[in-house]
């Protein structure tokens, strides 16, 4: 009469039955809609993530623009600067080195000045004792003493 299929199909039938007295289809359709509803939630959430990400995102793109902006400013400062200080540095180096050479001219020249004058005195003295020792052997008396003297006051006035 009824085979084991049409068994099962009742009986799947009934266990139907028994669920939907219970409400457990009610429960499962309100568990499904509280679920659907935080799914929805947690996508409205990430969404609103993902947005206030890019907004942060495009915030620091511009802070880092302006950052490589006033970096690329920092460094064309400095090197302006670093030019502009070689520039004085040369000039400064340039003006050193011209008084240092003038200065050492200067020592050079009062060098030369005071050789020549110690040798114009060693020259003088040597020719007044020269005189003097040829006078005093070639020359005797009164005439010896005015001729020596004249000489002395005559090498003198010449070379001193």
């Amino acid at each position: 009469m009824l085979d084991n299929t049409t068994w099962a199909f009742v009986g799947l039938i009934l266990f139907f039955v028994v669920l939907a007295y219970y409400g457990v289809f009610g429960t499962v359709g309100r568990m499904l809609d509280k679920r659907g509803e935080e799914v929805t939630a947690e996508l409205e959430a990430a969404q609103r993530l993902r947005r206030e990400a890019e907004a942060l995102l495009a915030e620091y793109q511009q802070k880092r623009a302006a950052a490589e902006k006033d970096a690329a400013e920092i460094i064309a400062h400095a090197e302006d600067e670093a030019k502009r200080m070689t520039a004085d540095a040369e000039v400064a180096l340039k003006e050193l080195i011209e008084h240092r050479t003038r200065t050492v001219e200067a020592k050079i020249a009062h060098a030369e000045a005071a050789a020549v004058a110690e040798v114009r005195a060693v020259a003088i003295d040597m020719a007044i004792a020269a005189s003097r020792r040829l006078l005093t052997e070639k020359v005797q008396g009164e005439v010896a003493a005015d001729l020596i003297s004249k000489g002395v006051d005559e090498v003198k006035a010449r070379f001193g």
